[in-house]
């Protein structure tokens, strides 16, 4: 008997189901197996996403993922094994470190493979992190989401380079296609956010926390010395109120109150990215892929994105977009004047090369084919071994 890419039981780990790219990839997953025959499992502390894996027909546990306390992961093992066994599931796919051991020694007590994704570099100062950061390359595979991400392992980690896959994380161009949003859905949120017509809106998408680099923008933004310019940062504030609060005294200090809206998460973000003259992605620490970058680039927006990390290999500088240095607000400013200074052709070549270039090398199709493919061998090698 051989499972093919039709019958079988996937497992994910994660510590929630709120927002972050491990979160986004969860569900894409857990949505591609059930609309191709297969079956989801996603077990985490829930979120408010949960409904999105729900509506395809994927099945959500609640479980104390996130905790980082030894006895709850030790508890865990046990919890995992016995959901293994009730649903016969073929294989775990662990997405973070905390749910990760506890995924490692489920699947090695119940003899089913493990695979991991690394979503991020982690910190690998001292001893004791690394060796808690190493179960991510237990897996039998391990998926990096970026070639920056399989550098960082392989450099970093006792593993063999072949055990390690990238597989760039994919956009949803249905989702992501500027054709597709109406102007009413423009029309909409200009209203609600007081957005003049004729301004040049600056989009920074992403989570209102620090190493987003939104300081970096705010600068940038006054050095240009425009008072019909529109700068948003959407995003969650997941909490963060000192930072929020800090960021607004920062924009007052500057005089910049009447060119900066900080809104929080949205769910039409194709039309924010629509709406948008030039996005921006200033992460201050590297970016393990660069989602915000590869959305932009699907919507044929002009982006500017900080050179590391993972936007390099998205961008193709002067081409499809712009890199500046990390945490240089005049050199941003620079990039962001050439995104000013595009007339109507050039920007729809820009436009073009960025959607060609997004759709076939960062959709979402080919990472779930691809995730699949690996689910598949590895399921078909374990059988094969039992025999």
């Amino acid at each position: 008997m051989t499972v093919d890419m039709k019958n079988f039981r996937v497992l994910q780990v994660l510590p929630h189901l709120n927002s972050g790219g491990l979160v986004s990839g969860a569900i894409e997953i857990s949505n591609a197996l059930q609309k191709s025959g297969n079956f989801s499992y996603v077990a985490s502390n829930g979120g408010r996403r949960e409904r999105e894996i729900i509506r395809e027909g994927g099945k959500t546990i609640q479980l104390p993922l996130a905790s980082k306390n030894p006895i709850t992961i030790f508890m865990n093992i046990y919890r995992l094994s016995k959901i293994i066994k009730k649903n016969k599931i073929n294989i775990i796919h662990a997405r973070s470190r905390a749910p990760a051991w506890s995924a490692y020694f489920a699947a090695k007590r119940m003899n089913i493979p493990f695979i991991t994704t690394f979503h991020g570099t982690y910190s690998i100062k001292g001893k004791l992190k690394k060796k808690y950061n190493s179960v991510m390359t237990k897996g039998n595979k391990v998926i990096a989401i970026s070639n920056f991400i399989q550098k960082h392992i392989l450099n970093n980690y006792n593993i063999s380079h072949e055990k390690v896959v990238t597989i760039h994380r994919g956009i949803n161009l249905d989702n992501f296609n500027h054709l597709k949003v109406s102007d009413e859905r423009l029309i909409s949120f200009c209203n609600r956010f007081s957005i003049p017509e004729d301004n040049f809106v600056i989009l920074l998408p992403g989570r209102i926390t620090r190493w987003k680099g939104h300081k970096t923008v705010i600068e940038a933004v006054a050095m240009l010395g425009r008072e019909d310019i529109i700068c948003l940062f959407v995003g969650d504030i997941q909490g963060r109120n000192k930072y929020y609060n800090e960021l607004n005294a920062f924009i007052d200090k500057l005089g910049l109150t009447n060119n900066f809206r900080i809104i929080e998460n949205q769910i039409d973000m194709a039309a924010i990215y629509k709406l948008a003259d030039v996005v921006v992605s200033a992460s201050t620490d590297p970016e393990a892929f660069g989602r915000v970058v590869a959305e932009a680039q699907a919507m044929g927006r002009p982006t500017v994105a900080v050179n590391h990390g993972g936007g390099p290999e998205i961008i193709i500088n002067n081409v499809t977009g712009w890199l500046f240095k990390p945490g240089d607000a005049i050199d941003l400013s620079d990039k962001i004047q050439k995104a000013i200074d595009l007339d109507d052709l050039e920007r729809k070549n820009m436009a073009s090369k960025a959607i060609e270039r997004t759709s076939l090398n960062f959709n979402n199709d080919a990472m779930c084919f691809k995730t699949l493919e690996i689910y598949s061998d590895l399921i078909n090698r374990n059988i094969k071994n039992e025999k």
